[in-house]
């Protein structure tokens, strides 16, 4: 059953995007979401050269973007999605388990980063998390960044800020409940789902996650994920 109230309907799937060198990855990928009729697979691209121009041409919600491609990388065309489809969401499907390139792709608005040799999920389940406001990221390389959350839990307010850093890049402290929320954004959890969680209405989750957006000066979940690791603003 998929509750009404959430975007990927079969009368208006979430429309899709893929790009990857690899004929075999793409066959996959392709057949998976073609499966489902809540996806729209629009058009493919192997080439980053193909890709700017389908980004271009194509009207879309979702790109699935592997990081290495003959003739660039999987970031440039992250960058050019932004610009031009700014409500658009990125999920990388890469070869390496790099929490240092995960990292650069949360910051640059990604909000996915599956490996392909240990995804065991659905690609499309995976872009329908997504477009709901979850993050789709490989369970293993999940657990990972959220060991560095629980590592970073004794972090003391004054790193909040850096020396010299200017006051309008300054955050407020995130409450208890946002902390938690925000903890649960991170390893994937939907709106919906971290409400079940913690039972309180969706609205009321959608509510601390603005706050949070408002807090730390950002603009995505990823980007608020990506900045409470990088500067310590995690409780």
């Amino acid at each position: 059953m998929w509750p009404d109230f959430l975007q990927g309907q079969p009368e208006q799937p979430v429309r899709v995007l893929l790009v990857d060198d690899d004929p075999h990855i793409r066959r996959v990928i392709a057949q998976n979401l073609t499966a489902d009729l809540r996806v729209s697979l629009q058009a493919q691209a192997s080439t980053v050269r193909e890709a700017r121009r389908l980004i271009s041409r194509h009207a879309f919600d979702v790109m699935l973007v592997d990081l290495e491609l003959p003739d660039g990388t999987g970031f440039q065309l992250i960058e050019q999605m932004k610009a031009e489809h700014p409500n658009a969401e990125a999920v990388v499907v890469s070869s390496f388990e790099d929490e240092a390139r995960a990292m650069q792709a949360f910051e640059m608005g990604a909000t996915g980063y599956l490996v392909k040799s240990s995804w065991f999920g659905s690609f499309a389940q995976a872009v329908l998390q997504v477009v709901n406001g979850g993050a789709a990221i490989t369970p293993n390389l999940a657990r990972r960044l959220l060991h560095r959350f629980e590592g970073r839990v004794q972090a003391p307010p004054a790193r909040a800020l850096r020396q010299g850093e200017s006051a309008s890049r300054s955050c407020e402290r995130l409450s208890e409940r946002e902390r938690e929320i925000l903890q649960l954004v991170s390893v994937g959890f939907t709106s919906p789902e971290i409400g079940q969680r913690l039972q309180v209405s969706v609205q009321t989750v959608n509510t601390h996650i603005k706050n949070i957006y408002r807090k730390l000066h950002v603009r995505t979940r990823a980007q608020a994920v990506s900045l409470a690791l990088q500067r310590h603003w995690m409780i």
